[in-house]
This record gives C-alpha cells, sequence and structure tokens, in this order.
C-alpha cells in the first residue's frame, strides 16, 4: 500500500510541473492584453500604435517577432472580405510604458503600424449610410498579436488611447425650445491670459450624431487644439458643436443650399451664446467661425445672420451657393475677414456655382480682407504617399484649412499682414472685431 502511495505522489508531483506548459500547449499561447493608440491623419483616424503588455521587464524589441491581424466588423453592415480582416504590417517595435512612450526598458512594447490613405485595415471608423443618409460611425475594431518568436499572444484590448481627442471634453450636449439637443466637444487653453480667443469648428455632413469625438477625429479637427496652432492665438478656447443629422437639413429633411431655412441655424447659435456666457475667459471681440462642406455652409449662414458677431472666418469646400445670397447680404457680410479654401476639382461643392462666384462678388463690393487659397488639387502634403502626385478626393480641401497649410491668395501670391506672409490661422489669430 505505501508503495502504491509513493507512486501516486510521483504522478501529483510529475503532473504539477507539465500541467502548465501542457494547458499553453493546449491553448497554443499564453494571452495577454493590449492597449490601442488611435491618431487622426489628413484622411482621417488610424490604428497606428498597440501597446503590448510584455508581463515582464525587458530592455529590447524586435518587429519582425511579431504578427498583427486586424478584425473590423459592426452590426448589421456588410463589409467586404479585403475591409473586414487582414494582416497589419509592423514597421517599427520599442519598449514603452502603457501609454506607448519610449522607455530604455520597461514592462510593455510598442508596435508601430502602417497606415495610409489606402489601408483601409487601419480605420476604426466607417462610412455607413442609414435610411438614405450617411455617416461616419466607429465599429469594432480587435487585433490578434502574436509573438512568433515565444509563441505568446495578446487579444483582449484594455483601454484605448485617443492622443488628439482624449484633451477635449466630450460631454457637452445643449437643448434648445426642449425638444433639439446639439451634442458638442470643447476645449479649454491652458493660459495665464486673462481672456483667449474661441475657435469654432462646424463639421461636414458625414459627422451627424450624437457622439462628438466623431467630428474631431473624422478629418482631423481637433488639430486645432494642437501645439503648432494654439501657438498662434497664446491659447484659444476650441467649440465643436454636433448636428443630430446635417447642418444643411430644411424643415422637409432636403438638403438646403441657401434656397431655404435650415432647421439648426437658431439652436446652434443659442449654443454658441450660452458656451461664451458660461466661459468668461473667452474674448468676445474674437470669436472665429469656420466649417467645412456643410459646416462650411453653416459657418456663412451664421456670418450672414450676425455680421457684428464674428471677427473673422475659414471656410473650406463652401456648399453655401452663391446665387441665393442676396446683394444686400453681401453688402452686409463684405466687411468680415474671411478665408476660403477650395479646390477646383470639388465635384461635390461645385467651386463654380459656390465660391467662385461669392468671392468675387465680395471683391467687387469693396472686400478689403476676405482670402481665397484655390488649389488644383487636394494632395499629400506629408509627402509619404505620393506627394503632389497623390490626389485625395477634390472635396477634402479640409485637409488644408486642418494643417495650417494654406498660405495664398486666388491670384497665387502669398497673404500678407503688415508686409509680412502668413499661414490661415496666423492671418486669423491677428483678427479682432
Amino acid at each position: 500500500m505505501k508503495n502504491w502511495n509513493n507512486f501516486y505522489g510521483i504522478l501529483i508531483l510529475i503532473f504539477g510541473i507539465l500541467a502548465p506548459s501542457m494547458m499553453q500547449s493546449q491553448e497554443g499561447t499564453t494571452s495577454l492584453t493590449y492597449n490601442l493608440i488611435i491618431e487622426g491623419f489628413d484622411w482621417g483616424p488610424a490604428v497606428n500604435k498597440v501597446v503590448l503588455d510584455a508581463d515582464t521587464l525587458i530592455t529590447e524589441a524586435r518587429a519582425g517577432d511579431y504578427s498583427v491581424i486586424a478584425n473590423r466588423s459592426m452590426t448589421g453592415v456588410e463589409f467586404s472580405s479585403k475591409e473586414a480582416s487582414g494582416k497589419r504590417d509592423v514597421i517599427y517595435a520599442y519598449v514603452s510604458d502603457e501609454n506607448g512612450i519610449r522607455k530604455d526598458q520597461g514592462k510593455y512594447v510598442t508596435l508601430i503600424l502602417y497606415v495610409g490613405p489606402d489601408e483601409v485595415l487601419g480605420s476604426p471608423i466607417k462610412y455607413v449610410r442609414t435610411n438614405n443618409r450617411g455617416s461616419n460611425q466607429w465599429i469594432d475594431y480587435k487585433l490578434t498579436i502574436t509573438n512568433t518568436a515565444n509563441n505568446t499572444s495578446w487579444n483582449e484590448e484594455r483601454k484605448r488611447i485617443k492622443p488628439g481627442i482624449d484633451i477635449f471634453d466630450l460631454s457637452g450636449r445643449f437643448t434648445y425650445n426642449k425638444d433639439l439637443t446639439l451634442s458638442y466637444a470643447s476645449y479649454t487653453p491652458e493660459t495665464n491670459k486673462e481672456k483667449s480667443p474661441l475657435i469654432i469648428w462646424l463639421h461636414g455632413g458625414g459627422e451627424g450624431g450624437t457622439d462628438p469625438s466623431i467630428p474631431l477625429i473624422a478629418n482631423l479637427a481637433a488639430n486645432y487644439a494642437s501645439a503648432n496652432i494654439q501657438k498662434y492665438f497664446n491659447g484659444a478656447y476650441i467649440l465643436a458643436p454636433q448636428s443630430p443629422t446635417f447642418w444643411m437639413q430644411s424643415e422637409s429633411g432636403a438638403y438646403t443650399r441657401g434656397n431655404n431655412n435650415d432647421i439648426y441655424n437658431e439652436a446652434l447659435k443659442s449654443l454658441i451664446d450660452e458656451y461664451v456666457d458660461t466661459n468668461p475667459g473667452i474674448d468676445t471681440n474674437r470669436i472665429y467661425v469656420g466649417g467645412c462642406s456643410n459646416g462650411g455652409y453653416m459657418a456663412l449662414k451664421l456670418i450672414l445672420l450676425y455680421p457684428d458677431y464674428f471677427a473673422a472666418g475659414y471656410i473650406s469646400a463652401l456648399a453655401y451657393q452663391s446665387q441665393y445670397i442676396s446683394e444686400q447680404q453681401i453688402q452686409l457680410i463684405k466687411d468680415v475677414p474671411i478665408w476660403f479654401v477650395h479646390s477646383a476639382d470639388d465635384r461635390t461643392t461645385v467651386p463654380e456655382e459656390t465660391v467662385l462666384p461669392l468671392y468675387e462678388r465680395l471683391l467687387s463690393a469693396g472686400a478689403n480682407d476676405v482670402h481665397l487659397s484655390y488649389y488644383d488639387h487636394v494632395t499629400d502634403i506629408s509627402g509619404f504617399y505620393g506627394g503632389d502626385g497623390y490626389h485625395y478626393n477634390g472635396h477634402w480641401s479640409w485637409i488644408y484649412s486642418h494643417a495650417n497649410h494654406a498660405e495664398f491668395d486666388f491670384d497665387g501670391e502669398p497673404v500678407k499682414i503688415q508686409g509680412r506672409p502668413v499661414s490661415i490661422m496666423e492671418w486669423m489669430a491677428a483678427q479682432k472685431r
């Protein structure tokens, strides 16, 4: 009997030693968690980094050791096979902290993933059409990462880091007349100044809804809070309201192009008024309004309605048709500084119907601080994806505004202040009511 007890004891000891490796072998790999880092680019947001929990202290990481598979889905929405799942390319790896900050040693590895305007597997959003209306929406985005050198895997997301929009307050809600609620994002500058300007950004037609993170990241509008732009204003408040549907919606539900009233301008102006009233640090002589496409329409609409309220306007891909602006309205706004940005190949907001005739009418009326940066095409200004040889959709001229890239007038000459060439944001920062 004693011998049998010894035999069982040996079996238990052997099983205790082998069980962990046997479990790992049955499961295939050891599973850990990861953090996603999502950043905005000229064409939209992308998952460009993933931070892996290494579960031990390390001093080096090699990109070639890792395989990354992306899976994209959304309930009720069809995805083609190429946009649903596939391999992500790892271009670099380094030791970091849990937020992706590089360290000489640590318990995390950050993988930099290839992103680009044609790399659909990198995007955490999708343009979805519902009830004959399209909008950008967050989707279910999951990664499976494998270290092929040691057979470790990561397939559970722990948190998401969005550096461009995490600095914004996304909780804003404003209700008008008890039946219309507008969501909005806002940014408060860190400054010792008693008063700071307010930059208002109005999104395009694809960013409506109830999640104000979408207007900030779908086309890089969050960049107005970046250090590169904030420096021109010595700190500026940012207000990014969101339409529940689209700014150009008329009472019939159809688009207006200026021929009929929209249903949102009164509520939007009331939101702006309340935001200014509750933020006494805003300089009411330096309130700037801009937007793209649908938002360009609404920015101009507000200037037409309240020409003495705004210190300047910055409008890209204007959707308001010139034929619906009267000569009396031209006289009302000719002294409001406005900088338009548009592309000649824009077939959505056709320049011959919108910005070109309006610009000429303002100049003919005597406007002396109205500018138009008019591009042949919207190109890759980063230089990473083809430069001038890579053409985005011609409607995307807001890229030049968000990047503070617009610097020239319609005649090709630089816009100047006191003889010095300036960019669109430098120009706007100098405007006062």
